[in-house]
């Protein structure tokens, strides 16, 4: 029985790579030199073949700067979620004080959702990026990729944030210098 399960699955191998060749070896407009892929060239002497100079746009790439500011609060977060569980799963504490550490892990895991939450309502208005930080007391720094803010962009922003988290106080920076 295992012979035949072996025999079946060796031909829908083979099938299976007869047709990808034939659909490779047949495929009209197929000019591609696999040898420019093991080149020593660089960028700047490499030139670009059947692409027309109106084609080529130059783009500008976001900045890497919020998320490695997330990575760091993110890794900051868990170390901080990592010994709340330690000490809750530990016997060294009363009932009470493992409840208030239980309260403090749900506490970190509100306040990060909310900040992801208001990063895509602020990335929905239009920025490219938005990077959102809530504080123990309420004070909301919001930082986002725009070359000018005006005090209408400024003011959409804290509606925002506002209708989002009570009573918090909310301050709005732009970060043109990271395009």
């Amino acid at each position: 029985m295992k012979v035949k399960r072996r025999t079946v699955w060796l031909l829908t191998l083979l099938s299976l790579a007869a047709v990808i060749s034939v659909y490779y070896v047949f495929e009209p407009n197929r000019n591609v030199d696999l040898t420019t892929i093991f080149t020593d060239d660089t960028l700047q002497e490499t030139t670009l073949t059947g692409v027309s100079e109106e084609e080529i746009t130059t783009t500008t790439s976001e900045s890497y700067l919020f998320d490695e500011m997330r990575m760091e609060a993110s890794n900051e977060r868990d170390q901080l979620r990592t010994q709340l569980t330690e000490k809750i799963a530990s016997g060294d504490f009363t009932a009470e004080e493992k409840n208030d550490m239980y309260n403090q892990m749900n506490a970190l895991i509100e306040t990060e959702s909310s900040e992801s939450m208001l990063e895509m309502l602020i990335e929905n208005l239009g920025y490219s990026d938005a990077l959102v930080r809530i504080n123990d007391d309420n004070k909301v720094a919001v930082s986002v990729l725009a070359e000018d803010l005006s005090a209408k962009q400024a003011n959409e922003i804290v509606f925002i944030v506002m209708s989002e988290i009570e009573d918090a106080v909310v301050t709005v920076n732009p970060e043109s210098n990271y395009y």
